[in-house]
């Protein structure tokens, strides 16, 4: 990267603020010359009656006639050190009380919060791809290290509340947009839980709604069905940092042929079914990658495919027309998360390399050159929890997948809660890592 780019690239996120210091600079040297061309008419007269009237006040307060000069360049200092000290707070107070007004749970300095928006805004170009609560969480931890990120998420949701609005509404499944927007969110946290909560079953017809994909509904709508616009609102609302977009706007289904040659289709049907996955596919075929999406990937430092539902969440995005080419093509860095746990009925008793062996199954190209695989152990607790559903933690066959071609990125990332899922703040620190160096 030349010297020339690094510093282009180090002023970009200023340019605003350089427009406006530029405007300010340019209106005090004209309101400068204005006063000097106009001094002795207009200013002077009146300089001259305030030079008087301050060698009164000073004589009559006992200055001797042979002081007074010297009395009335100190008065004149004082005066303007009083008048900027006044001006300064003034302002200082103004623009806070505006902040304040603004952010209501503004509790830092401003200059903090400037710096802090500068660095995020410096922050590499990351794209993420992949669909459920695993694109989520990593989403949490980038966003604490740039604001130029891009969720492409999947669009083959047909179960839930997204199930029941594509059939009612014939939109995009609004639920993982809706997940990663709160992931990305920068509002509020009464906000970002309205937008989570979930309708009980007591709610009749509301029942198993998220308000989230309610409001994205609601706001198609206001927008006579334009569904970017939609999210381009939701975005401002939550004030997110980066942007949400799906993989395609067409309106598609999975379809897999399972390992006993029957073939299903739908997310649901295909979850639920108790056979193995052998290949997935989407319905139509190829449709069109959303052109937002293939932009962002040919412009990032750094793309990450998953963590996620293996076949319902991470290979969809990529068998969209498209969008596969780009991440091959790409100049970032291209790493593949594996997830933590095993999930039924679609990764039973899948490895590490399995993960990997089932994304090239279904492509015809190598898409990544590393993988990040967790090393780390949950309670025996949680695992025993775990083996009631039928989930397992992945193993983590290190050597396999370096014999397969791949760099392994091995290390404890794993967070254990109620659930155990990686660690948003480790995961985002080693991905950072690569593209920082």
């Amino acid at each position: 990267m030349s010297k020339k780019y690094r510093i282009r690239k180090l002023l970009a996120p200023t340019a605003g603020f350089r427009k406006a210091v530029a405007m300010v600079v340019l209106g005090i040297l004209i309101f400068v010359v204005g006063c000097g061309l106009s001094f002795t008419r207009l200013i002077q007269p009146w300089v001259g009656h305030l030079e008087g009237f301050a060698r009164h006040v000073l004589s009559m307060l006992g200055v001797p006639k042979d002081q007074l000069e010297t009395a009335t360049w100190l008065l004149g200092g004082f005066l303007l050190f009083i008048g900027f000290y006044l001006v300064f707070q003034g302002l200082r107070a103004a623009i806070r009380h505006i902040w304040e007004t603004i952010n209501p749970e503004f509790k830092g300095g401003m200059v903090d919060v400037y710096v802090r928006r500068q660095q995020l805004a410096q922050g590499p170009r990351i794209v993420a791809l992949g669909g459920g609560t695993g694109l989520s969480t990593l989403l949490r931890g980038l966003k604490q290290y740039s604001s130029n990120i891009t969720a492409v998420v999947t669009v083959t949701d047909d179960g839930g509340s997204s199930g029941r609005l594509v059939q009612d509404k014939s939109i995009i499944p609004p639920g993982d947009m809706r997940n990663c927007l709160v992931a990305l969110a920068d509002a509020e946290k009464t906000m970002t839980d309205l937008f989570q909560h979930r309708f009980t079953k007591e709610s009749g017809t509301l029942s198993g709604h998220s308000v989230g994909n309610l409001l994205i509904a609601a706001l198609i709508d206001q927008a006579h069905g334009d569904f970017e616009k939609a999210i381009e609102i939701a975005s401002d609302v939550l004030a997110i940092r980066g942007r949400v977009v799906p993989s395609t706007m067409d309106h598609v289904r999975l379809r897999a042929i399972m390992e006993g040659g029957l073939e299903i289709c739908g997310e649901t049907k295909i979850v639920q079914s108790s056979q193995r996955i052998r290949r997935i596919f989407l319905d139509p075929e190829n449709p069109n990658a959303y052109p937002g999406a293939i932009e962002a990937i040919a412009d990032a430092d750094l793309i990450c495919i998953g963590p996620g539902s293996v076949y319902t969440s991470v290979i969809p995005n990529l068998l969209v027309q498209g969008i596969a080419e780009a991440i091959r093509d790409s100049h970032g860095r291209k790493v593949y998360i594996c997830n933590v746990m095993t999930q039924r009925g679609e990764s039973d008793a899948f490895t590490a390399s399995e993960h990997i062996t089932a994304l090239q199954a279904n492509l015809d190209m190598k898409l990544f050159d590393s993988v990040v695989i967790n090393t780390g152990i949950p309670s025996e607790q949680a695992l025993g929890k775990y083996r009631e559903a039928k989930q397992y933690l992945v193993e983590a066959d290190i050597d396999r997948i370096r014999a397969m071609g791949y760099k392994v990125l091995a290390g404890d990332y794993m967070n254990e809660s109620d659930l155990v899922r990686h660690d948003p703040m480790r995961l985002a620190a080693r991905l950072i890592g690569l593209v920082s160096r």
